[in-house]
């Protein structure tokens, strides 16, 4: 889940990622799910989310527990109604008003809930679709009501579907159908502030898309002309029908989203903007339905160990590939030119800045690929977390402990950020 400041847009995804120090990020969010038996408690889950860079979490109900468990842990909250509720709440100002009595008001500010989705995925409902607009209105008199107006948003929760096509994604567009509707929403969004939010699933939108080049995008990688800004995530586990996502590419795609999302690049119309990205999950979920992709998204097992380590806790002491001695990570002996220009295109795609390697730059000379190459993938390295795989390249890189550094040419390392912290 993900949104853009000024221009309040909300995406649900799933990501996660870091540095030898994995440092708090303001962007990164989780989605919590809890269709599990075997999950932790409330508190041991806090316990883990402050262990971790992760600052926001978002509950798909009003679940108590968690919420009180919260309470001044530093970590942000988003709230959602059932789907159920929301003929009460569009046909009954009480009704909203009982629902921040009961589910906001005894706990904030010391658990900071800050926004609240009316709903998940229903402006494609004719059901719903009309009350889903006077629900939100009730629910943001009711915070104001109770002087909470400025401080907690309302917003709802939108399917992909609500576009008429998104490839590339500067051709989007709004259902023709649905266009007064969404107007009417994007109304309220820009009247109170509030996010407008999306749920993306790249995931099944690979898997149902076999055109060469696709998956490329889907990982952030050099592809021929698609940019891709937000995504939901890759499952560890698949059945046959589904394929097969494994863990390498589960992994790019991890780091190039966290890599595109710290380079604060935005998009073409907004540049420099960051986007709020609630990833997809927390955990595994052993009592979900469907095929066993949909119990596999969790970011950690229900004992809280990570199901891969891509640089997120804080202490670091669960990251082998990062090490805390200064490396810097250099092409092989004897790599072809083909292949250092295809690990150039590569790192400098994935959002890291290689302006230092550009004409003019610090480190434009020697002007060869294997030294801008040696340049782009390092900083690849020492930016995505410092993994093995961060430093792997089709096998074509080495960890070297010799600093590759000359005259103003600076080649960051892990010593170098701890100097500077």
């Amino acid at each position: 889940m993900a949104f853009l400041p000024d221009a309040s847009l909300f995406i649900l995804l799933n990501i996660l990622i870091g540095i030898n120090i994995a440092r708090s990020e303001p962007f990164i969010g989780i989605n919590y799910g809890n269709l599990g038996d075997n999950l932790p408690s409330p508190e041991d889950t806090v316990k883990l989310l402050q262990s971790t860079s992760i600052q926001k979490i978002r509950l798909y109900s009003p679940d108590i527990p968690m919420i009180k468990a919260l309470a001044n842990s530093g970590i942000d909250i988003v709230v959602g109604t059932q789907n159920s509720e929301i003929p009460a709440l569009a046909s009954d100002p009480n009704a909203a008003k009982t629902w921040i009595n009961t589910n906001v008001l005894p706990f904030y500010p010391a658990s900071n809930i800050f926004l609240i989705m009316v709903g998940n995925e229903i402006s494609l409902d004719e059901n719903f679709r009309k009350q889903l607009l006077p629900a939100m209105q009730n629910m943001q008199n009711a915070l104001d009501a109770g002087s909470l107006g400025g401080k907690i948003k309302v917003s709802t929760v939108h399917s992909m579907s609500v576009l008429s096509h998104s490839d590339p994604p500067s051709s989007g567009e709004f259902q023709t159908w649905l266009v007064d509707v969404m107007k009417g929403f994007l109304g309220f969004n820009n009247a109170t502030g509030s996010p407008f939010v999306i749920n993306p699933y790249p995931y099944y939108a690979y898997n149902s898309d076999p055109r060469p080049g696709y998956l490329a995008y889907c990982l952030f990688q050099v592809n021929a002309g698609r940019w891709l800004l937000r995504l939901d995530g890759h499952p560890k586990e698949t059945t046959k029908n589904l394929g097969q996502p494994l863990i390498k590419p589960r992994i790019n795609y991890y780091s190039g989203l966290i890599t595109h999302f710290r380079s604060k690049a935005g998009t073409p119309l907004m540049p420099g903007k960051t986007t709020d990205t609630y990833l997809f999950a927390l955990y595994d979920e052993n009592l979900k339905q469907g095929p066993i992709s949909e119990r596999s998204f969790g970011l950690f097992k229900p004992d809280r160990t990570a199901n891969f380590d891509v640089g997120l806790l804080k202490n670091n002491k669960e990251n082998p590939g990062a090490p805390n001695k200064a490396m810097w990570c250099v092409p092989k002996e004897g790599v072809t030119d083909e292949q250092l220009q295809t690990n150039i295109d590569y790192a400098c795609g994935r959002g890291i800045d290689c302006s230092p390697i550009a004409p003019g730059g610090a480190c434009f000379e020697p002007d060869t690929l294997a030294s801008h190459a040696a340049y782009a993938m390092n900083l690849h390295y020492q930016t995505n977390g410092r993994n093995a795989w961060d430093c792997d390249f089709s096998k074509t890189a080495t960890l070297s402990s010799k600093d590759p550094s000359y005259k103003g040419c600076i080649y960051p390392s892990n010593a170098r950020e701890a100097k500077t912290n």
